[in-house]
């Protein structure tokens, strides 16, 4: 809600997205558990996950460009950002704050207490934080609701306070139908304004793993 904050200029929030290298990251700091956050904010394994679209890989020159439409060459001038955590994430953070360090950004990482940093988010006192989400039910609308404007928090799931007529409508719409394949094709996209705006910086597509002995079958 800070309105002088540069986080407001689409072009900050997609250099930060291009800066660090999603797939070193998963290699080194999740063990390779799980999926870089290369197509959106849909994950794979939700009907609606779309591979062929294009979110944001690791492009250092595209973040510097951007950096220097946006008024900031080199990082010249950009104020210090304030990325909020908590210890459990902490190395995950101080990496993506390594990388984006070099292109010319300040980044400056937090760490809190899981309930402070959670009233943080719902208060909309954290301009930048680490999140995460797990689907109630297996469909993207679950997703795609964190960024429908009426469920700004506290009130609702919508902790970035991201605002857009158009991807309402699409919402609106998508509620409305029962027919799997329309839905899909409005949650398709929904999912490209949230590429195109980034509100948020999609990291990963987690998994989780489970460890059974070798006279366990049929468990899926």
């Amino acid at each position: 809600d800070d309105e002088h904050s540069p986080l407001h200029d689409k072009r900050i929030r997609q250099a930060l997205s291009y800066g660090f290298d999603r797939k070193k990251m998963m290699k080194y700091m999740r063990n390779d558990i799980g999926e870089p956050g290369l197509n959106g904010f849909i994950p794979f394994g939700i009907p609606g996950y779309d591979s062929t679209l294009q979110g944001y890989d690791y492009n250092p020159q595209k973040a510097k460009q951007l950096l220097s439409e946006a008024g900031y060459p080199n990082g010249k001038g950009l104020p210090t950002l304030t990325l909020s955590t908590t210890a459990n994430y902490a190395d995950l953070c101080k990496y993506i704050q390594q990388q984006l360090n070099l292109l010319g950004f300040d980044i400056k990482v937090d760490v809190n207490p899981p309930a402070s940093l959670r009233e943080q988010m719902s208060q909309g006192k954290s301009a930048w934080f680490r999140g995460s989400w797990i689907a109630d039910y297996p469909d993207a609308e679950n997703y795609l609701s964190l960024f429908y404007s009426p469920n700004k928090a506290p009130n609702g799931p919508n902790y970035t306070h991201f605002k857009n007529a158009r991807y309402d409508k699409l919402y609106e719409d998508a509620q409305k139908t029962s027919n799997e394949a329309t839905r899909i094709k409005l949650y398709h996209q929904m999912n490209e304004i949230i590429i195109e705006e980034a509100p948020v910086i999609v990291l990963y597509y987690d998994q989780i793993l489970h460890f059974t002995q070798k006279n366990v079958t049929g468990l899926r």
